[in-house]
């Protein structure tokens, strides 16, 4: 399947668009800081799961959806971290933590299923 049919290629780039709308609302002071990397963190999701997709051992691609989840947690530290410096309410963030939870979820599943197959074809 190509990484463009995945839902939860679909739903990061959804988030990537949520990221950057949202960073508009941060202060110009955060451009180079917690801005840029938001964006980042944001942008790294759906690539690695291209990435990763594109890749053509169930290794590479496990590694690469691992990074994607990694970039999931940094990005949701980073909202956080919005409303506790009072840049963001949590009424902001609502839409983009809902995105990252089912993000997280489909990636869970992915992993768990990748390496299933990897287990199988050793067995």
């Amino acid at each position: 399947m190509h990484y463009k049919d995945l839902i939860v290629w679909q739903k990061a780039m959804d988030l990537t668009t949520e990221i950057y709308r949202l960073t508009k609302k941060l202060p110009k002071e955060e451009l180079y800081g917690l801005t840029n990397q938001m964006r980042r963190a944001a942008v790294s999701i759906p690539s690695n799961i291209a990435e990763g997709n594109a890749r053509f051992s169930t290794k590479d691609y496990l590694r690469f959806l691992s990074m994607s989840r990694g970039s999931k947690a940094e990005l949701e530290t980073q909202l956080l971290l919005c409303i506790r410096l009072n840049y963001l309410v949590q009424e902001d963030i609502d839409s983009a933590l809902s995105l990252l939870n089912e993000i997280e979820r489909m990636l869970n599943s992915m992993i768990t299923k990748l390496r299933e197959k990897e287990k199988s074809t050793r067995d």
